[in-house]
């Protein structure tokens, strides 16, 4: 579903990602765990092609993302960062907006999505009064539109409560269990392990080690301390 090769993308003041290499299957939660600055977001803008790559090679679907990107990204749905939202519209306008770039997008598939992130009794809300945590619902939902193959998650709990964020969990693994493959990122070990089946540790822009989580549970008691132990023989 995706494949990553020695991705690099250097920003003038060294920091970035450099030579990323990882693949994720359908079903499969990739969770990208690592400190801020260590270049998850930067991974991730460049599978969604938000920013040029300096080297390398991304692959969605079988389908060159860097030669063909709208190709690719029509089987993309992402949050990164905060969510893109105009302020003065509905949340139901917002999504009746982003629906114009789909296809197989209909009034039917917004409602749906509204009551996925439970967000259908503010659907005539304009988002401008919803608090950070609804407007991060929101944004999950609009990644979720049109049933990506892909789905791109840039640390999908922020600004959420413990509700939100067990709702978030069980969005992404219903994401999984209905065959999408999902790269979320996070810098809190404990909420990656609750729902990354595979987790791939970042640190100083570098991909230090990719296991799944049973490989990691088989030899150590927690996430924290396989992170730990993987970026203390790295220094």
């Amino acid at each position: 579903m995706l494949e990553l090769e020695n991705v690099t993308k250097l920003y003038k003041s060294g920091r970035g990602a450099e030579d990323i290499s990882f693949a994720l299957a359908p079903g499969e939660v990739l969770g990208l765990l690592g400190p801020n600055g260590s270049g998850k977001t930067t991974t991730m803008k460049a599978i969604a092609g938000l920013i040029p790559i300096t080297s390398g090679s991304i692959r969605i679907c079988g389908i060159d993302a860097l030669n063909n990107r709208e190709k690719a990204l029509r089987h993309v749905g992402c949050l990164i960062e905060a969510p893109a939202l105009y302020p003065y519209m509905s949340v139901r306008r917002n999504m009746q907006m982003a629906a114009q770039f789909y296809d197989n997008v209909d009034d039917a598939r917004i409602d749906e999505v509204l009551r996925m992130v439970s967000m259908e009794k503010y659907a005539n809300d304009n988002t401008r009064v919803l608090s950070l945590g609804m407007k991060q619902r929101i944004g999950l939902g609009l990644a979720l539109l049109s049933k990506p193959k892909l789905l791109i998650l840039d640390e999908p709990a922020n600004g959420l409560d413990i509700s939100g964020m067990m709702y978030v969990r069980e969005v992404v693994k219903q994401a999984a269990d209905n065959g999408a493959a999902v790269l979320m990122s996070s810098h809190l070990a404990n909420e990656t392990g609750l729902v990354a089946t595979k987790v791939a540790v970042m640190h100083e822009c570098k991909l230090l080690a990719v296991a799944t989580m049973e490989e990691i549970s088989n030899s150590f008691e927690l996430l924290e301390d396989y992170f730990i132990s993987v970026v203390g023989e790295r220094r």
